[in-house]
């Protein structure tokens, strides 16, 4: 994973981005384009995000109220933004959760238990303790985290992060074009709105 990063580093520091203003809205134009993983005629959406994140937590509420009205040509995506092995092992936690098929049923709750119930996820005896309250085996948790297909995402995590230039949370990417950070957005209604005002300014670049 060490390795991983600092390979991720080096190429961060390589690619250029330039920061755009279209009236109210600000954001930063990606250069290169990314690659994205929606389905055809689908304009993606990313929320990069760190469920140590207190701001992420905050705009949580926002986003799951976005999701519900997003158009049919919209496809949005979480991922756990990784800048270093603490970052990382909670992407893994988020990537567990979706290979057990618990991810909707846990995700909140989990942003909850760590900004609530102040639960240290770093801590495998309390982390074990909230599993199986919330109906979990803990030890099929941590032998699916080390897993294949979750380290896998997990790398994979860590150079989207790296890609789309991420230097904090919670922040989003449009069509692999542009993105908006936390103060960019200046308010989480601010962000959603510049995120939909990018996805109209994909739908016409299509």
């Amino acid at each position: 994973m060490k390795r991983v990063l600092a390979i991720a580093l080096a190429a961060f520091l390589a690619l250029p981005g330039l920061a755009l203003a279209q009236g109210k809205f600000a954001y930063t134009e990606l250069k290169p384009v990314q690659p994205t993983e929606s389905a055809a005629g689908k304009v993606e959406v990313l929320e990069f995000f760190w469920y140590g994140c207190p701001h992420c937590y905050s705009l949580e509420p926002s986003i799951e109220a976005w999701t519900k009205k997003l158009p049919a040509d919209v496809q949005f995506r979480r991922v756990p933004a990784v800048f270093n092995e603490r970052w990382g092992h909670d992407a893994a936690i988020y990537y567990t959760f979706e290979a057990l098929g618990v991810l909707n049923k846990l995700h909140r709750p989990f942003f909850d238990a760590i900004h609530r119930d102040r639960l240290r996820s770093d801590n495998q005896q309390a982390l074990s303790e909230w599993l199986q309250k919330n109906g979990v085996d803990a030890n099929r948790f941590f032998d699916t985290m080390k897993s294949f297909g979750v380290q896998t995402k997990l790398r994979r995590a860590a150079q989207l992060s790296v890609a789309y230039r991420i230097d904090g949370t919670p922040a989003m990417a449009v069509q692999g074009r542009y993105t908006v950070s936390a103060e960019q957005g200046r308010s989480h209604q601010g962000m959603i709105e510049t995120v939909d005002y990018l996805v109209d300014l994909a739908r016409k670049q299509k």
